[in-house]
């Protein structure tokens, strides 16, 4: 048997380099559009969070996998703090190193996730912003002869509260998704999860304007098949569909930031005070926990007073 070589003079096993947090940081990237479907937002959120956190850690003197325990976590949390991080977007930080260190796990780098032990920070529960259902109408009606392209303007905002879709999946519609005829369409929402939503009569008219009359006009010969296009004849933004809600949000005189996300919220909440069903509604906006659903349960009121007055004995 050949002896066993021996490590360079000065080092010990303990001293030899291991590899450092950030050899394994693309592979994670990949693992999560590849196996866990996961979307190119979230993607760039986990990125930003794993790439702040490696940083840090090697600026600690701590930059391989097994150097990180829970004293360093605990650091890292209070630093976070310390430059002003807000308590939902530190426990971001933490569900973006959970998923880093479960990877490293699955990859047999470590036998544990040390993340694990960790709790997230505490959380208020903030009821979201809803709009009025007179307001709502106020704002799909806002887009006025004045506006360059205000039939699809109004068919932007026609879509979003009445389907209760994100901004992002708005964006992502296509010519092929719609199904005016039946009263439908196809979005693709987190995680890549296809789902149908309905398109009430006053969306539809505002799509079919919008497509007879302004679309054939923005569309170029190298343009996509998305529904929404900007002036330029590119599929629209996340960041254009914001800019155009708080436009036409301040128009009407709406109080406070509203957003894309206003409109999901104001479709939920209504669609429960006209007697949904929560799983129904679950199933509308593509919510993966039913306990994401159970928020809107707060804000309508109306409905939770006339069960109690009809079920009560004192009622």
């Amino acid at each position: 048997m050949p002896p066993r070589k021996r490590p360079p003079v000065g080092f010990t096993v303990e001293t030899v380099a291991r590899p450092a947090l950030s050899t394994w940081f693309e592979p994670f990237l990949q693992y999560l559009r590849a196996e866990c479907g996961a979307a190119a937002n979230t993607v760039k959120a986990y990125s930003a969070d794993v790439t702040r956190f490696i940083a840090w850690a090697r600026e600690a003197g701590r930059p391989g996998p097994h150097d990180i325990d829970l004293p360093l976590l605990t650091s890292y949390l209070a630093h976070l703090h310390e430059r002003g991080l807000k308590s939902v977007s530190a426990s971001r930080h933490l569900v973006s190193l959970k998923m880093f260190f479960r990877f490293l796990v699955l990859e047999g780098v470590l036998a544990e996730s040390v993340v694990e032990l960790l709790s997230s920070p505490k959380l208020w529960q903030t009821l979201p912003k809803v709009l009025s259902p007179d307001m709502v109408e106020q704002l799909l009606n806002a887009p006025g002869a004045d506006d360059r392209w205000r039939l699809r303007d109004r068919a932007l905002l026609c879509v979003l509260y009445a389907t209760g879709c994100r901004a992002s999946e708005i964006c992502g519609l296509t010519l092929r998704d719609l199904h005016l005829d039946e009263g439908w369409c196809r979005c693709l929402g987190k995680g890549n999860k296809e789902r149908l939503v309905n398109l009430n009569p006053v969306a539809r008219a505002a799509l079919e304007a919008y497509l007879n009359h302004e679309r054939p006009e923005l569309a170029r010969e190298d343009s996509s098949d998305s529904v929404f296009l900007t002036r330029c004849g590119k599929p629209i933004t996340r960041v254009v569909v914001w800019r155009l809600v708080t436009r036409y949000a301040r128009r009407t005189g709406c109080r406070g930031k509203v957003s894309p996300h206003t409109l999901r919220h104001s479709f939920a909440t209504h669609m429960l005070a006209g007697g949904a069903e929560i799983r129904a509604l679950q199933e509308l906006l593509g919510h993966a926990n039913i306990a994401t659903t159970q928020i809107y349960t707060h804000v309508e009121h109306s409905r939770l007073k006339a069960v109690h007055k009809k079920f009560h004995p004192r009622g």
